[in-house]
């Protein structure tokens, strides 16, 4: 098997970077940017509080990645069946089932941290909170869930990210996507009953309906990891700092329990009831 270093060595031949230096492994993933910013607040640092940077840090980084890919996945299926690109949003689904079960699996490494080891530095996080992540509630809204509301409630958005989420509402979500590409197979879907009906039928023929089964269940895949990730989620908060309020004003585990009812698909789980 190649060895990483190998690949970047030989790739390094021939690659030069935007200053026209040659690329190194270090340089091609930005490696002395990257490294440099795990910077506690506490003083002196408490030993936990770099991995809970670290960790936060790794859960954006894959926020971002589920963002390119969810994108990707919606913009297949707007393409629809005509468009020849249904096979690659099945296949963009399967790579976020995966990254989202890392995502729930990560808590673990979360909790190797007791209550008073997080009571070292938790005071010094406030007024942040990770109810401010933007590329967290950009992924909501592209999945279905789009409330303007939080647009009000969030407290210290930039200019920037303010539009991103003002964009996110206003854009075709996964959702929109596949009504879309439902649509584009020839079948009703002009309004929620449509869809359901139409579903019903899919659900019926699958041999005939394989690829639209196979992204509706994908979907609702994608619903129900996003929903483990809430239930871990809030678990994980309590055993932290049981019922006090979070750090960035919210009521903590008492918000996070109202988030678990959220469905994105409604329609899909529906559906159970009718097969």
């Amino acid at each position: 098997m190649t060895q990483p270093e190998e690949t970047f060595v030989r790739f390094g031949e021939q690659g030069y970077g935007e200053q026209g230096e040659q690329l190194t492994y270090g340089s091609y993933l930005r490696l002395p940017q990257l490294l440099s910013a795990q910077v506690p607040e506490s003083d002196p640092p408490a030993h936990d509080e770099l991995l809970f940077i670290t960790i936060h840090q790794v859960y954006e980084l894959w926020f971002a990645q589920l963002l390119h890919e969810v994108g990707a996945v919606r913009d297949a299926m707007l393409a629809g069946a005509r468009g020849g690109r249904l096979w690659l949003a099945q296949h963009l689904l399967g790579r976020v089932h995966v990254i989202e079960r890392l995502l729930v699996q990560q808590v673990d490494v979360l909790e190797t941290m007791t209550p008073q080891d997080f009571g070292e530095f938790r005071q010094r996080l406030a007024p942040a909170s990770g109810f401010q992540s933007v590329q967290f509630r950009e992924l909501e809204f592209v999945s279905g869930a789009k409330d303007a509301g939080y647009l009000d409630r969030f407290r210290g958005l930039t200019d920037a990210e303010q539009r991103r989420l003002e964009g996110r509402l206003t854009e075709p979500t996964l959702w929109d996507g596949f009504v879309a590409a439902l649509a584009s197979t020839g079948l009703p879907a002009g309004n929620d009953a449509e869809v359901s009906s139409s579903l019903r039928a899919v659900a019926r023929d699958r041999d005939r309906h394989a690829v639209v089964w196979a992204l509706a269940e994908a979907l609702l895949q994608h619903d129900e990891l996003a929903a483990s990730w809430r239930a871990r989620h809030v678990v994980m908060v309590e055993r932290m700092i049981g019922a006090k309020s979070g750090t960035g004003g919210s009521s903590g585990s008492a918000y996070l329990r109202t988030r678990l009812p959220l469905q994105y698909y409604p329609v899909l789980w529906e559906l159970r009831s009718s097969l």
